[in-house]
């Protein structure tokens, strides 16, 4: 490397500043020898002179666009290089990558809904799927009561991934369910029976649409269907008493389990 004076080009840290790169940068590319410095001084100071800033503003030009440094050196260095077709698949990488992140983005609009609202339906959509008697405005009280619990969370999550068929789905399990538990009471299952206790496990699965429902929240909850007008109108209308039913049934399956109906908390 001819030696030089200080003036004959630019050091690391003044050609650093000038392009807009790193000195780290600067000293990778010189190592594996993409853009090395043509002159050095007396006391061993790598310069730059005006070809050289002139190839590492390709460098840095071509960087921006994405390619690869082994790639650049080809471009650079290989006369019969296909530079337009180099380019035409870093612009397809590109394209792929602008799609993925545009889906990236809708997702994650749809989880800010979903975390939001809950329910990402239109009236319209939820009174198709779950029916006339359905409040439009029980999502956004849920959330006011709710949302800031591990289970808001959970219920949001899954919500985010969900459309009207996927609901429709979640919808007509729910309703089996109710069917099922009305013939059950009718045919007079007893609390603790194996056909009550599948009925219970088979209302945790059906409930785990929503956030894993474990056997102490599901006691809380079967108080809850027995205790709320809402909830009580709800299973009554199906059968007379099945609120009461359904609990004592969980309440059953609870002490089956080692668990206390009576000191079972949210857990």
């Amino acid at each position: 490397m001819p030696h030089a004076t200080d003036t004959d080009g630019l050091t690391v840290g003044q050609a650093s500043a000038r392009l807009g790169v790193t000195v780290r940068a600067l000293h990778h590319w010189d190592e594996i020898g993409l853009a090395r410095p043509s002159l050095r001084t007396a006391a061993g100071y790598r310069l730059y002179t005006a070809g050289d800033l002139e190839r590492l503003h390709r460098i840095v030009v071509y960087r921006e666009l994405g390619l690869g440094l082994d790639r650049i050196q080809t471009i650079l260095d290989d006369a019969t290089a296909d530079v337009p077709g180099a380019l035409r698949a870093q612009r397809t990488q590109v394209a792929e990558r602008i799609a993925r992140l545009q889906q990236l983005g809708a997702g994650l609009d749809r989880m800010i809904d979903a975390h939001e609202r809950g329910l990402l339906l239109t009236v319209e959509q939820q009174a198709a799927i779950f029916g006339p008697q359905w409040d439009p405005d029980g999502p956004a009280q849920a959330r006011q009561r709710y949302g800031g619990t591990t289970q808001w969370l959970q219920y949001a999550e899954n919500s985010a991934s969900r459309g009207p068929e996927e609901w429709q789905v979640v919808a007509d399990a729910n309703a089996d369910l109710d069917r099922a538990l009305g013939e059950a009471m009718d045919a007079g299952v007893t609390p603790g029976s194996p056909e009550a206790n599948q009925l219970v496990e088979r209302h945790r699965e059906v409930f785990a649409s929503y956030f894993p429902l474990t056997r102490q929240m599901q006691v809380c909850l079967g108080r809850r269907y027995e205790s709320d007008p809402d909830f009580a109108a709800h299973y009554d209308a199906i059968r007379p008493g099945l609120a009461t039913w359904l609990r004592q049934i969980v309440d059953a399956d609870a002490r089956a389990h080692g668990i206390d109906p009576d000191t079972a908390t949210w857990q």
